[in-house]
């Protein structure tokens, strides 16, 4: 039966006052109930509650009266506004709050596993949901990086903005998602989502920290690496029960981050057999590798601890995706799944068989080189993705396709031509969403960084005729990454979206050609 989302003044007072987050209330009565929330006074409708968040600017808040705003929520208060206003001391998590209690807090009926890490989120993600669609009928919703699907129709599915999505946008995701039947969730949580109060009061039945390196530090992120690690950690003091990748650095940090709200039983450790992790904390289940080529990946699961042997996922599997760097997402996607009720049979199936847009596919040619087209975009990915196929094919050519967001991820600038640098032989430097940036300065960053009396550096600024110069060039042997987009529609540029065939269907197109 579908629920009808409403709050009342006097609803939205209690939330406000039990996080300390009130400072005044503008109404006279408590009993008015808002028929609709909402950010962008675009999509404001009769008797709806708004929210005046980031860059805000008055004129936004005139035309959500005009649209039939009855009230407003904001960290200070209008001269322009005819309408009651809530003042509070932080509107993001007060969005956050609120928009949970509107639509009858849908993450209660929704079990919930939640990815952080620098790398590997999306993949993990992906090969969770593979897993349990199986146990789950395919009721199980995703919110990622790439795919936001909330139902089982093909309009239930779409393409996401932001890795995490702001609060309220999560929310009426979560609760489409009950409303169509959805019996989990599994998403994504990027650091900027704790730095910027995106989930602010949402709490997950399982919480996985796969790594940190450094990523998204400079101006308009995080300021220190401290700060980065720190927002991660809050996915782990935020899930009853927690999983953690030993293979990763800053164990001891995450393990007694987890420690503070989850019992030592509900936290599990995995890592890599083969490592002799510098750590104090058993490892509870090991994996190593029995196949690891770009036809074939295959691992074992052995658990170490009696919580690991109650999970009954020891045994050996095939991996859908090539890549050593993949096993480890697929070892958190295997626990999580067990413990979301996943039989070794399913499990078994839905790592075989993921498929992640974007992610390691692989385009043969006949007389050219083969393409990989991935959506590598820091050094960890792209480190990890050069330094796989270079060891696949060590005699082939390795060309790379990239560049880099403008106004935010300035630190992997510096990442990316050292992970060029250090594998590949030839890189075409590009447009990748240089937002309010020159797509040329940012280029020379990461040529900063590149041997180039080693490694042919060339600047194309039209990212599909850099990619078209790439591909047609190669001979038979060599290895041509296209890194950074994947299937992404748009090009980030001057504040608009603008038009961008996606960097797959121009190699597919384009290896049809050949």
């Amino acid at each position: 039966m579908h629920k009808l989302a409403q709050i009342t003044v006097a609803e939205v007072l209690v939330l406000l006052n039990e996080h300390n987050l009130l400072l005044e209330s503008q109404f006279s009565s408590s009993s008015h109930r808002f028929d609709q929330i909402a950010y962008n006074s675009k999509l404001v409708t009769d008797n709806c509650l708004f929210f005046c968040k980031g860059n805000f600017k008055p004129a936004y808040l005139d035309d959500a009266q005009k649209n039939g705003a009855t009230a407003y929520m904001s960290e200070k208060a209008y001269r322009n506004a005819a309408i009651p206003g809530f003042i509070v001391t932080n509107i993001q998590k007060a969005m956050s709050l609120v928009s949970a209690a509107f639509f009858g807090f849908p993450q209660d009926k929704l079990p919930t596993i939640a990815y952080t890490g620098t790398k590997g989120k999306t993949t993990s993600a992906y090969f969770t949901k593979a897993i349990l669609d199986q146990t789950y009928d395919r009721r199980v919703a995703l919110s990622s990086t790439i795919n936001t699907v909330v139902g089982l129709t093909s309009k239930d599915v779409v393409k996401s903005n932001l890795t995490t999505p702001e609060s309220l946008d999560l929310f009426t995701n979560m609760h489409q998602a009950v409303e169509n039947g959805m019996s989990h969730l599994v998403m994504e949580v990027s650091s900027q989502a704790y730095k910027k109060n995106r989930v602010y009061g949402l709490h997950y039945d399982v919480g996985v920290f796969l790594n940190i390196s450094p990523d998204h530090i400079g101006r308009n992120e995080h300021p220190t690496f401290a700060d980065y690690l720190h927002c991660k950690e809050q996915l782990l003091v935020n899930s009853n029960i927690c999983i953690l990748n030993a293979d990763g650095t800053h164990l001891t940090d995450i393990f007694y981050a987890a420690k503070t709200t989850t019992q030592p039983e509900n936290i599990f450790i995995y890592g890599r057999a083969s490592k002799n992790q510098e750590t104090d904390f058993p490892v509870d289940i090991e994996y190593r590798s029995l196949a690891d080529s770009l036809t074939e990946n295959q691992i074992q699961i052995t658990a170490k601890t009696e919580k690991a042997k109650a999970l009954k996922i020891d045994g050996v599997y095939k991996i859908g995706i090539p890549g050593d760097y993949n096993e480890g997402n697929a070892v958190a996607a295997a626990i999580t799944s067990a413990l979301m009720g996943a039989k070794p049979t399913e499990i078994e199936y839905g790592l075989a068989n993921t498929t992640v847009p974007g992610r390691m596919e692989i385009y043969q040619t006949k007389t050219h080189g083969t393409v990989y087209v991935d959506y590598a975009h820091n050094y960890g990915s792209l480190h990890s993705v050069l330094d796989f196929l270079k060891k696949q094919a060590p005699t082939g050519k390795v060309t790379v396709i990239t560049g880099s967001t403008g106004d935010k991820g300035i630190d992997r600038r510096e990442g990316l031509g050292k992970a060029i640098d250090e594998s590949a032989d030839q890189a075409y430097l590009t447009t990748d969403d240089p937002a309010t940036e020159d797509p040329k300065q940012i280029a020379k960053e990461i040529a900063d960084h590149i041997d180039t009396s080693r490694v042919a550096t060339t600047y194309i600024p039209d990212r599909k005729t850099a990619i078209t110069k790439a591909v047609t060039e190669s001979q038979k042997g060599d290895l041509v990454v296209v890194a950074g987009k994947g299937h992404d529609p748009y090009q980030k540029i001057n504040g608009k979206n603008v038009p961008y065939e996606g960097d797959a269907a121009i190699v597919k197109n384009l290896v049809k050609g050949l």
